[in-house]
Protein backbone atom coordinates (compact mmCIF):
# COMPACT_ATOMS: atom_id res chain seq x y z
CA UNK A 1 0.00 0.00 0.00
CA UNK A 2 1.55 3.38 -1.09
CA UNK A 3 2.47 5.91 1.91
CA UNK A 4 -0.17 8.26 1.11
CA UNK A 5 -3.39 5.66 1.06
CA UNK A 6 -2.24 4.19 4.15
CA UNK A 7 -1.89 7.60 5.90
CA UNK A 8 -6.03 7.91 4.60
CA UNK A 9 -6.82 4.39 5.67
CA UNK A 10 -4.90 5.17 9.32
CA UNK A 11 -7.37 8.37 9.35
CA UNK A 12 -10.21 7.00 9.16
CA UNK A 13 -9.30 4.45 11.44
CA UNK A 14 -8.44 6.60 13.97
CA UNK A 15 -11.46 8.72 13.33
CA UNK A 16 -13.50 5.39 14.17
CA UNK A 17 -11.63 4.50 17.28
CA UNK A 18 -11.77 7.94 18.36
CA UNK A 19 -15.36 8.44 17.94
CA UNK A 20 -16.74 5.40 19.75
CA UNK A 21 -13.85 5.95 22.62
CA UNK A 22 -10.79 4.32 21.84
CA UNK A 23 -7.80 5.89 20.48
CA UNK A 24 -5.43 3.58 19.12
CA UNK A 25 -2.60 6.68 19.00
CA UNK A 26 0.56 6.28 21.52
CA UNK A 27 4.44 6.62 20.65
CA UNK A 28 3.90 10.67 20.87
CA UNK A 29 6.09 13.24 23.28
CA UNK A 30 5.79 16.02 24.49
CA UNK A 31 1.83 16.57 24.63
CA UNK A 32 0.33 18.32 27.68
CA UNK A 33 -3.08 17.58 28.72
CA UNK A 34 -4.05 21.69 30.01
CA UNK A 35 -1.19 23.55 28.18
CA UNK A 36 0.50 23.36 24.69
CA UNK A 37 3.51 25.02 22.36
CA UNK A 38 1.91 24.27 19.85
CA UNK A 39 0.05 27.42 19.04
CA UNK A 40 -2.70 25.58 17.00
CA UNK A 41 -0.30 23.78 14.24
CA UNK A 42 -1.33 20.14 13.28
CA UNK A 43 1.75 19.77 11.00
CA UNK A 44 3.49 16.45 10.76
CA UNK A 45 5.64 18.27 13.43
CA UNK A 46 3.25 18.97 16.50
CA UNK A 47 -0.10 17.91 17.59
CA UNK A 48 -3.29 20.35 16.64
CA UNK A 49 -4.67 22.35 19.52
CA UNK A 50 -8.48 23.20 19.10
CA UNK A 51 -8.55 25.26 22.71
CA UNK A 52 -5.93 26.08 24.86
CA UNK A 53 -7.19 27.43 27.77
CA UNK A 54 -5.76 28.19 31.25
CA UNK A 55 -7.61 27.10 33.67
CA UNK A 56 -6.90 26.09 37.24
CA UNK A 57 -5.61 23.00 36.30
CA UNK A 58 -3.48 24.51 34.07
CA UNK A 59 -0.08 24.08 35.88
CA UNK A 60 -1.32 21.18 38.03
CA UNK A 61 0.15 18.15 36.10
CA UNK A 62 2.72 19.36 34.17
CA UNK A 63 4.05 15.82 32.98
CA UNK A 64 0.57 14.25 32.11
CA UNK A 65 0.75 13.38 28.07
CA UNK A 66 -2.57 12.94 26.69
CA UNK A 67 -4.25 13.49 23.44
CA UNK A 68 -8.12 14.56 23.94
CA UNK A 69 -10.39 15.06 20.87
CA UNK A 70 -14.10 16.31 21.31
CA UNK A 71 -16.87 13.96 19.97
CA UNK A 72 -20.27 15.66 18.71
CA UNK A 73 -23.59 13.49 18.03
CA UNK A 74 -25.68 16.00 15.80
CA UNK A 75 -29.40 15.86 15.03
CA UNK A 76 -31.02 18.34 12.89
CA UNK A 77 -27.73 20.65 13.93
CA UNK A 78 -28.28 20.45 17.51
CA UNK A 79 -25.45 18.28 19.47
CA UNK A 80 -27.35 15.43 20.44
CA UNK A 81 -24.46 13.92 22.32
CA UNK A 82 -20.78 15.87 23.36
CA UNK A 83 -18.29 13.26 24.52
CA UNK A 84 -14.58 14.22 25.01
CA UNK A 85 -12.38 11.56 24.66
CA UNK A 86 -8.74 11.65 26.55
CA UNK A 87 -6.05 9.10 25.85
CA UNK A 88 -3.91 8.65 28.13
CA UNK A 89 -0.54 7.61 26.34
CA UNK A 90 1.42 6.73 29.67
CA UNK A 91 -0.59 4.42 31.41
CA UNK A 92 -2.87 3.07 28.27
CA UNK A 93 -6.32 4.10 29.44
CA UNK A 94 -9.04 5.78 27.66
CA UNK A 95 -11.65 8.12 29.55
CA UNK A 96 -14.82 9.02 28.05
CA UNK A 97 -16.29 12.33 30.20
CA UNK A 98 -19.58 12.79 28.71
CA UNK A 99 -21.56 16.24 29.41
CA UNK A 100 -25.48 15.86 29.75
CA UNK A 101 -26.69 18.11 26.53
CA UNK A 102 -28.92 19.60 28.86
CA UNK A 103 -26.16 21.06 30.84
CA UNK A 104 -27.42 25.01 31.76
CA UNK A 105 -24.46 26.89 30.01
CA UNK A 106 -24.87 30.96 30.28
CA UNK A 107 -23.81 33.23 26.80
CA UNK A 108 -24.70 36.91 27.00
CA UNK A 109 -26.54 37.71 24.37
CA UNK A 110 -28.48 34.30 24.31
CA UNK A 111 -31.08 34.81 26.78
CA UNK A 112 -34.01 31.83 25.35
CA UNK A 113 -34.46 28.38 27.55
CA UNK A 114 -32.73 26.82 24.95
CA UNK A 115 -30.17 28.89 24.31
CA UNK A 116 -28.91 28.57 27.63
CA UNK A 117 -28.45 24.58 27.41
CA UNK A 118 -25.32 23.66 26.09
CA UNK A 119 -25.82 21.60 23.12
CA UNK A 120 -27.55 24.96 21.75
CA UNK A 121 -24.37 26.35 20.92
CA UNK A 122 -22.93 24.33 17.82
CA UNK A 123 -26.27 25.58 15.76
CA UNK A 124 -25.74 29.21 16.44
CA UNK A 125 -21.88 29.51 17.13
CA UNK A 126 -20.15 26.95 15.68
CA UNK A 127 -17.32 24.37 16.62
CA UNK A 128 -14.85 26.12 18.40
CA UNK A 129 -17.40 28.07 20.80
CA UNK A 130 -18.75 24.99 21.53
CA UNK A 131 -15.24 23.18 22.74
CA UNK A 132 -14.66 26.22 24.51
CA UNK A 133 -17.62 25.92 26.57
CA UNK A 134 -17.12 22.13 26.78
CA UNK A 135 -13.49 23.01 28.05
CA UNK A 136 -14.63 25.45 30.52
CA UNK A 137 -16.92 23.19 32.15
CA UNK A 138 -13.56 20.69 32.46
CA UNK A 139 -11.86 23.65 33.80
CA UNK A 140 -9.79 24.63 31.06
CA UNK A 141 -8.89 21.34 29.26
CA UNK A 142 -7.07 21.25 26.46
CA UNK A 143 -9.12 19.96 23.49
CA UNK A 144 -6.61 18.76 20.87
CA UNK A 145 -8.92 17.80 18.07
CA UNK A 146 -12.87 17.04 17.02
CA UNK A 147 -14.77 14.75 15.08
CA UNK A 148 -18.76 15.35 14.12
CA UNK A 149 -21.00 12.30 13.32
CA UNK A 150 -24.97 12.53 12.83
CA UNK A 151 -27.68 9.59 12.87
CA UNK A 152 -27.62 9.08 8.81
CA UNK A 153 -23.44 8.19 9.69
CA UNK A 154 -24.37 6.01 12.39
CA UNK A 155 -27.20 3.90 10.79
CA UNK A 156 -25.01 3.65 7.58
CA UNK A 157 -21.79 2.60 10.11
CA UNK A 158 -23.77 0.22 12.13
CA UNK A 159 -25.34 -1.62 9.26
CA UNK A 160 -21.81 -1.59 7.62
CA UNK A 161 -20.62 -3.63 10.34
CA UNK A 162 -23.35 -6.05 10.85
CA UNK A 163 -25.22 -3.84 13.60
CA UNK A 164 -24.18 -3.81 17.16
CA UNK A 165 -24.98 -6.38 19.94
CA UNK A 166 -26.15 -5.01 23.04
CA UNK A 167 -28.72 -5.73 26.15
CA UNK A 168 -31.56 -3.31 25.91
CA UNK A 169 -32.50 -3.28 29.13
CA UNK A 170 -35.79 -1.67 28.79
CA UNK A 171 -38.40 -1.39 26.76
CA UNK A 172 -37.93 1.81 24.34
CA UNK A 173 -41.23 3.26 23.24
CA UNK A 174 -41.41 6.45 21.79
CA UNK A 175 -43.39 8.54 19.32
CA UNK A 176 -42.86 12.19 18.37
CA UNK A 177 -45.19 12.84 15.03
CA UNK A 178 -43.98 17.07 14.97
CA UNK A 179 -40.03 15.81 14.05
CA UNK A 180 -39.12 15.73 11.05
CA UNK A 181 -39.38 13.07 9.88
CA UNK A 182 -42.03 12.02 12.27
CA UNK A 183 -40.05 9.86 15.09
CA UNK A 184 -40.90 6.68 15.95
CA UNK A 185 -38.99 4.74 18.82
CA UNK A 186 -40.31 0.87 18.91
CA UNK A 187 -37.51 -1.90 20.39
CA UNK A 188 -38.07 -4.44 22.63
CA UNK A 189 -35.50 -5.15 26.25
CA UNK A 190 -33.82 -8.38 25.85
CA UNK A 191 -29.85 -8.94 24.18
CA UNK A 192 -30.37 -8.74 20.61
CA UNK A 193 -28.62 -6.84 17.35
CA UNK A 194 -29.55 -3.53 16.43
CA UNK A 195 -29.43 -2.66 13.22
CA UNK A 196 -28.65 0.98 12.09
CA UNK A 197 -32.20 1.74 11.68
CA UNK A 198 -33.12 0.51 16.01
CA UNK A 199 -29.45 1.89 16.52
CA UNK A 200 -30.22 5.40 15.97
CA UNK A 201 -33.77 4.48 17.77
CA UNK A 202 -31.71 3.52 20.83
CA UNK A 203 -29.43 6.77 20.99
CA UNK A 204 -32.42 8.91 20.57
CA UNK A 205 -34.36 7.45 23.06
CA UNK A 206 -34.06 9.70 26.14
CA UNK A 207 -37.94 9.52 28.21
CA UNK A 208 -38.00 5.71 29.67
CA UNK A 209 -34.96 6.88 32.26
CA UNK A 210 -35.26 6.92 36.49
CA UNK A 211 -32.43 9.26 36.11
CA UNK A 212 -32.96 11.15 33.25
CA UNK A 213 -30.10 12.57 30.93
CA UNK A 214 -27.54 10.70 32.69
CA UNK A 215 -29.13 7.39 32.41
CA UNK A 216 -29.39 8.35 28.63
CA UNK A 217 -25.31 9.06 28.75
CA UNK A 218 -24.62 5.75 30.10
CA UNK A 219 -26.94 3.76 27.35
CA UNK A 220 -25.09 5.83 24.98
CA UNK A 221 -21.65 4.51 26.64
CA UNK A 222 -22.63 1.05 26.42
CA UNK A 223 -23.20 1.16 23.18
CA UNK A 224 -20.38 2.63 22.00
CA UNK A 225 -18.23 0.02 23.72
CA UNK A 226 -20.29 -2.41 21.41
CA UNK A 227 -19.60 -0.69 18.49
CA UNK A 228 -15.70 -0.55 19.20
CA UNK A 229 -16.11 -4.48 19.36
CA UNK A 230 -17.90 -4.52 16.24
CA UNK A 231 -15.77 -2.59 14.13
CA UNK A 232 -12.61 -4.61 15.53
CA UNK A 233 -14.17 -8.09 14.24
CA UNK A 234 -15.23 -6.10 10.98
CA UNK A 235 -11.92 -5.32 10.26
CA UNK A 236 -9.44 -2.29 10.27
CA UNK A 237 -9.78 -1.40 7.02
CA UNK A 238 -13.39 -2.15 5.96
CA UNK A 239 -14.69 -0.28 8.93
CA UNK A 240 -12.48 2.41 8.18
CA UNK A 241 -14.10 2.92 4.55
CA UNK A 242 -17.38 2.86 6.30
CA UNK A 243 -16.66 6.50 7.82
CA UNK A 244 -14.58 7.97 5.36
CA UNK A 245 -17.31 10.24 3.72
CA UNK A 246 -19.44 10.22 7.26
CA UNK A 247 -17.31 11.64 9.64
CA UNK A 248 -16.35 15.20 10.00
CA UNK A 249 -13.37 16.52 11.52
CA UNK A 250 -10.02 18.24 11.87
CA UNK A 251 -7.38 15.22 12.24
CA UNK A 252 -5.27 15.94 9.55
CA UNK A 253 -2.76 13.77 7.45
CA UNK A 254 0.26 15.58 8.74
CA UNK A 255 -1.10 15.26 12.53
CA UNK A 256 -1.84 11.32 11.61
CA UNK A 257 1.22 10.52 10.12
CA UNK A 258 3.03 10.46 13.82
CA UNK A 259 1.18 7.38 14.46
CA UNK A 260 1.70 5.51 12.50
CA UNK A 261 3.93 3.43 14.29
CA UNK A 262 0.96 3.01 17.36
CA UNK A 263 -0.39 -0.11 18.99
CA UNK A 264 -3.78 -1.34 19.12
CA UNK A 265 -3.45 -3.37 22.79
CA UNK A 266 -6.38 -1.14 24.71
CA UNK A 267 -8.87 -3.76 25.74
CA UNK A 268 -12.19 -2.53 26.73
CA UNK A 269 -11.41 -2.67 30.40
CA UNK A 270 -8.83 -0.24 29.56
CA UNK A 271 -11.69 2.40 29.04
CA UNK A 272 -13.47 4.43 32.19
CA UNK A 273 -16.57 6.20 31.57
CA UNK A 274 -17.32 9.44 33.13
CA UNK A 275 -20.32 11.69 33.48
CA UNK A 276 -20.02 15.11 34.58
CA UNK A 277 -21.76 15.49 38.17
CA UNK A 278 -24.89 17.56 38.42
CA UNK A 279 -28.68 17.12 38.70
CA UNK A 280 -31.92 18.16 37.08
CA UNK A 281 -33.17 20.84 38.31
CA UNK A 282 -36.48 23.69 36.85
CA UNK A 283 -35.60 27.18 36.26
CA UNK A 284 -38.70 28.57 35.44
CA UNK A 285 -40.35 26.62 32.94
CA UNK A 286 -37.41 25.09 32.10
CA UNK A 287 -35.27 22.10 32.84
CA UNK A 288 -31.57 22.41 32.89
CA UNK A 289 -28.84 19.61 34.07
CA UNK A 290 -26.86 21.48 37.10
CA UNK A 291 -23.30 21.15 36.82
CA UNK A 292 -21.82 20.14 40.95
CA UNK A 293 -18.52 21.85 39.79
CA UNK A 294 -16.64 20.87 43.01
CA UNK A 295 -17.52 17.22 42.28
CA UNK A 296 -16.19 17.84 38.60
CA UNK A 297 -12.94 19.30 40.22
CA UNK A 298 -12.87 15.91 41.98
CA UNK A 299 -14.03 13.89 38.61
CA UNK A 300 -10.58 15.43 36.91
CA UNK A 301 -8.52 15.14 40.14
CA UNK A 302 -9.31 11.42 40.13
CA UNK A 303 -8.52 10.92 36.53
CA UNK A 304 -5.57 12.76 36.10
CA UNK A 305 -3.62 11.73 39.29
CA UNK A 306 -3.79 8.25 37.60
CA UNK A 307 -6.20 6.93 39.65
CA UNK A 308 -9.25 6.34 37.73
CA UNK A 309 -11.24 3.17 38.25
CA UNK A 310 -9.95 0.13 35.90
CA UNK A 311 -13.40 -1.75 35.84
CA UNK A 312 -14.67 0.75 32.67
CA UNK A 313 -16.52 2.89 34.40
CA UNK A 314 -16.47 5.39 37.15
CA UNK A 315 -18.10 6.38 40.50
CA UNK A 316 -18.37 9.97 39.02
CA UNK A 317 -21.10 8.55 36.71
Amino acid sequence: MKAKTFLKFFLTFLVIFTLIGIPVFRSVSNINLFKSDTNGDSSADSIGVLVDNKGSFYDAYPDVKRINLLMLGVNANMTDTIMLISWDMDNDKVDVISVPRDTYYHRDGYDGAAQKKINSIYSAEGIKPTAEAVSDVLYGIQINYYAIIDYDAVKTIVDGVGGVPLNVKRNMHYEDPYDDPPLVINIKKGQQTLDGKHAVQYLRYRHGYANGDIGRVEAQQEFMKSLYNQCIKHGILSSAKLVTDNVKSDLTLGAVSQYALSAMNLKEDSINTYTVPGEGKYIGQASYYIQDKDATKDMLTEIYSGKSSDSGSASAE
